[in-house]
C-alpha cells in the first residue's frame, strides 16, 4: 500500500513538472504551422526567426526613397517662413510628419538586414543620411551629382529649389504645390518600378509600405491640385 502511494506521488510529480515546464514563461513553445492537412510542429525554445529573402531592387528602393522623401521633407520646412497660407500649412506638417516616419521606418529595415542606408550613388554633399533626425537633414543641390538625379524620379533641380527657398507669399505656395505634385509624381513611378522588377517587392513590409506610400501620395496629388485651381 505504501508503495503504491508512493508509486502515484511520483507519477503526480512527474505530471506536474510537466506541466509546469509546458507552462514556464520564461521556455515558450515556438509552434510552426503545417502544411494544409498536416499537423504543427513544436520547435526549442531556442528557434529564431528568419526575415524573408529581399531582392537587391527592395534594397535599392529602400536607399533612394529614403533620399527621395528628405527632399519633401527640405521642401516642407521652408513652409513657416516663406507663406501663411493655413492649407499650405497644414498640408507641409502632413507631409513632413509622415515621410519622416517613413524615412525612420526605411533606415530600420535596411539596418535588420545589414545593408547600408546610403546607395552606391556618390554622396550627396550636406546631407547626412546616418542621422535619425531629419528635420536638420540640408541638401547641397548646387553640387548634388547629375547622375544622382537621374536616379531619383520626380526630385526637384538645383533651379528648381532655389527659385522655392526665394519665392514667398502666393508664389513661393505654387511652386510649392508645382513641385510637390513633381515630387510626389516621381515617388509613384518608383514604386511602379519596384513592382515591375521581377523578385522584387514580395517582403510583405516591402510591399505593405509601398502600397501605403502609393496610395497616401496619390491622396495628396488630388490635395495639391485642387489648392492649385483654388488659386486660378
Amino acid at each position: 500500500m505504501l508503495a503504491l502511494f508512493a508509486a502515484g506521488s511520483l507519477g503526480v510529480l512527474c505530471f506536474s513538472a510537466a506541466r509546469a515546464q509546458q507552462t514556464d514563461p520564461a521556455k515558450p513553445a515556438v509552434v510552426q504551422p503545417g502544411a494544409p492537412g498536416a499537423p504543427s510542429k513544436t520547435l526549442p525554445s531556442s528557434t529564431r526567426a528568419s526575415l524573408p529573402p529581399r531582392s537587391p531592387a527592395d534594397v535599392e528602393f529602400m536607399q533612394g526613397m529614403i533620399v527621395h522623401h528628405a527632399q519633401a521633407v527640405e521642401m516642407t520646412a521652408m513652409i513657416s517662413s516663406h507663406t501663411q497660407n493655413k492649407d499650405l500649412r497644414s498640408l507641409g506638417a502632413r507631409i513632413s510628419s509622415s515621410q519622416s516616419d517613413e524615412i525612420k521606418f526605411m533606415k530600420r529595415w535596411l539596418a535588420a538586414r545589414g545593408e547600408p542606408v546610403t546607395t552606391t550613388m556618390p554622396e550627396m554633399p550636406g546631407m547626412d543620411m546616418s542621422s535619425e533626425s531629419t528635420s536638420n537633414q540640408t541638401m547641397s543641390h548646387d553640387t548634388m551629382p547629375h547622375d544622382t538625379m537621374a536616379l531619383m524620379p520626380g526630385m526637384l533641380t538645383p533651379k528648381q529649389m532655389e527659385e522655392l527657398r526665394k519665392a514667398k507669399g502666393s508664389e513661393f505656395d505654387r511652386l510649392f504645390l508645382v513641385g510637390m505634385i513633381q515630387h510626389h509624381n516621381g515617388a509613384l513611378t518608383m514604386v511602379k518600378d519596384l513592382f515591375d522588377t521581377a523578385g522584387a517587392g514580395q517582403d510583405a513590409e516591402i510591399f505593405n509600405f509601398a502600397t501605403d506610400a502609393d496610395n497616401t501620395q496619390r491622396a495628396e496629388i488630388r490635395i495639391m491640385q485642387n489648392l492649385l485651381e483654388k488659386k486660378h
